[in-house]
């Protein structure tokens, strides 16, 4: 499915006045390709990922997938789109503890209304994609850094989304790692023909990405790629 953010402008109350996170925003991202988002802190990366995700509703401007506008959808079908069609991966992994990697998969299952036995195929497929078949019985704190975060990825692709947003996915990672789970993100986009936005303040992960979109001062420009 096609993300199209058409002059998006979102705004936080600041005092007596207003805040401007993101000023006429507008961005394109196409299946089976993977959009970065670069910029300062405070830019507005994140809250770009945030309205795309229908996580908060934008002030004006349009949120359409595959035509779809997102942000003038009831909370309900809001919620419900949100749950079949987007896929989230926060910057820290936030994985229950008592939970194996595969029960941290059949939970989304759980609560999505999927029988969590017959998920079960499912999970263990998406595990093996990100090379985590052997560990589905560990818990978080047996795995790597860049092991739970693979988990995380897993996580997020269990409601089988279109759309795949990703927020700094490395920041906790040394390089290798970190250039690991790029290289996971970019191929499992390809495979899965996914729409993959993902904010990250990393240059060097710029040459994996198929287009690249500064945020500076909540406005966006499109970067050539290389």
């Amino acid at each position: 499915m096609t993300l199209h953010l058409d002059d998006v402008t979102l705004t936080y109350p600041d005092g007596d006045q207003r805040l401007t996170a993101l000023d006429r925003v507008s961005l394109t991202a196409e299946p089976g390709t993977l959009t970065a988002i670069v910029g300062p802190s405070g830019s507005g990366k994140s809250s770009l990922l945030a309205v795309a995700a229908t996580l908060i509703t934008p002030d004006s401007g349009r949120v359409l997938l595959d035509g779809l506008d997102l942000s003038r959808l009831s909370p309900a079908e809001t919620a419900q789109a949100r749950r079949e069609q987007i896929g989230i991966i926060f910057q820290s992994s936030n994985l229950l503890a008592s939970l194996t990697a595969l029960d941290q998969l059949l939970v989304i299952a759980h609560m999505n209304g999927t029988d969590v036995d017959s998920a079960r195929g499912r999970a263990m497929d998406l595990l093996d994609a990100v090379g985590l078949a052997a560990q589905a019985d560990k818990r978080p704190h047996q795995l790597s850094g860049g092991q739970r975060q693979r988990v995380t990825i897993a996580r997020g692709l269990m409601n089988q989304p279109s759309l795949l947003l990703v927020d700094e996915p490395t920041s906790a990672l040394d390089s290798q790692r970190g250039e690991a789970i790029l290289a996971l993100l970019r191929q499992l986009t390809l495979d899965r023909d996914l729409t993959t936005v993902m904010v990250t303040h990393n240059q060097d992960h710029l040459a994996g990405a198929d287009h690249v979109t500064e945020i500076v001062d909540g406005r966006s420009r499109q970067l050539a790629t290389w």
